[in-house]
């Protein structure tokens, strides 16, 4: 096991720079998410670590050693792709094996390796076949036990579950958590889905544009975001964002001025004790399940539904406040709430989040 640090990591290709000084710690036996949209730089940064693309500059360490020269097979990382790479004509224990064979291992020391992380994956049954005769979650299951047989300091996963569909997805996330609690094995992992980030990470690391949003533990991040972009990212549903033209605060009362909401005005208790001058102008958040749904006559503002998604355990409802701004509403269990309907919604202060001109979060 080891630790990963990154300091001022810099990507450039031509003139073009995508890693913009990333600085990074990650502890010994970790497990951390690097989670943004498509072109973030996410894969690029984990590409970076395992040394299938140089650093323009900063530094790289892995424990104690700085490996920004070091070849990726003497880095003590292993690294699970999103496709498989299954030799086809090979049996799971051949291609399990395939890396220490190449290596000149002792036939039976290969065959001791693979049988240990067969044992931990639950693949012993299935050393005799061919990857043609796996599922897609035993042929996933097959990659990472390559990548387990090499005992690594580091494991590097590159959005493993992409290919997998829902339900083996939710069976591949499980099987990952278990095996990082088994090994205690410092762990990266790429995903776009922040479902999976919250699921399986010790900490979150948010990348935009080449860039660390924020780092922290997955709750953290999801209570207190430093920024709206951030807070629109984790989460799903996402926050719910009303523009607030102006507002006001004394650091006990916030008056918030929005078209919104009933009269255009809304008077509450200001979260945090926050003081905002007046006339600025902010960003409201708040959480689809921190939404109350009232009668016409009460709340904050009324909402009319366009889409009712009832899912079982919970209900969402889609629709638009009087302004013409888009609202998701999270409710517990089944209701009667149907396309065209008209409710009130209301919120309390504790559950807001504020975000300035800039777009940074007033309560962090």
């Amino acid at each position: 096991m080891a630790a990963l640090t990154l300091r001022k990591v810099v990507k450039r290709f031509g003139h073009v720079e995508i890693i913009h000084g990333v600085d990074l710690d990650i502890s010994d036996g970790e497990f951390v998410v690097f989670v943004g949209p498509s072109g973030c730089g996410k894969s690029t940064l984990l590409r970076m670590i395992a040394g299938l693309e140089e650093l323009t500059d900063g530094e790289l360490r892995i424990g104690d050693r700085v490996v920004n020269d070091v070849e990726p097979a003497a880095r003590g990382v292993a690294m699970v792709f999103q496709s498989y790479a299954l030799y086809p004509h090979m049996t799971v224990e051949e291609n399990m094996g395939f890396g220490l064979r190449m290596a000149g291992l002792p036939k039976a020391d290969v065959k001791a390796q693979v049988a240990r992380a067969a044992e931990v994956l639950h693949l012993t049954p299935l050393l005799t076949r061919r990857p043609a005769q796996l599922s897609g979650g035993q042929r996933q299951r097959v990659a990472i036990g390559r990548a387990i047989v090499r005992d690594p300091k580091v494991f590097l996963f590159d959005e493993p579950l992409s290919n997998l569909d829902a339900e083996l997805r939710v069976q591949m996330r499980i099987e990952i958590s278990k095996l990082h609690s088994d090994l205690e094995t410092t762990m990266v992992y790429v995903t776009h889905d922040q479902v999976e980030a919250m699921t399986l990470a010790d900490k979150i690391v948010v990348l935009n544009r080449g860039r660390i949003e924020q780092a922290g533990r997955p709750m953290d991040l999801y209570q207190r975001p430093a920024n709206l972009f951030v807070a629109g990212f984790i989460g799903s549903p996402k926050m719910n964002f009303l523009k607030i033209p102006s507002a006001e605060s004394d650091g006990k009362n916030l008056r918030l001025n929005a078209p919104d909401f009933r009269g255009g005005q809304v008077n509450m208790e200001a979260p945090g004790g926050i003081s905002v001058q007046p006339a600025t102008p902010l960003t409201l958040g708040i959480r689809p399940e921190h939404i109350e749904v009232t009668d016409k006559d009460h709340g904050k503002g009324l909402l009319k539904i366009e889409v009712v998604e009832s899912l079982g355990d919970v209900t969402y409802l889609h629709g638009v406040t009087e302004a013409e701004n888009r609202i998701t509403v999270s409710i517990t269990g089944f209701h009667g709430f149907r396309h065209g309907d008209t409710t009130g919604f209301d919120f309390a202060a504790k559950d807001v989040h504020l975000f300035g001109p800039e777009e940074k979060a007033l309560l962090v």
